[in-house]
């Protein structure tokens, strides 16, 4: 299903990636119908190859509870410019230090 709006999208940047999956917001039964579609995201930065499950291996972002998109267009857009605050250290809260400083040296 090409279509799909919940399929992740992959975006290499400066050694990581960015993993973003853009999700239909659910409304409220009492929203208005104005209120319409709206989407949101989940994301995380890794490295490639990386098990984002594994804990340690991810730093894990989402689309804060006030945030909605008209499109999961958007959504993607907005998350892959969040994954690379991430990356390059201008995020106010997350910061990819822990997967730099979490290597796995096979055993």
């Amino acid at each position: 299903m090409p279509d799909d709006p919940a399929q992740w999208h992959v975006f290499d940047y400066e050694g990581f990636e960015i993993h973003v999956q853009p999700q239909l917001k659910l409304t409220p039964e009492h929203a208005p119908p104005s209120a319409m579609e709206r989407y949101v995201y989940i994301g995380h930065v890794c490295r490639p190859g990386a098990n984002a499950d594994t804990p340690g291996e991810a730093v894990h972002f989402h689309a804060d509870g006030e945030d909605a998109y008209k499109s999961a267009q958007d959504a993607v857009d907005d998350a892959r410019h969040i994954g690379k605050s991430i990356v390059d250290g201008t995020h106010p809260d997350l910061s990819v230090l822990p997967l730099v400083s979490h290597q796995h040296h096979p055993g």
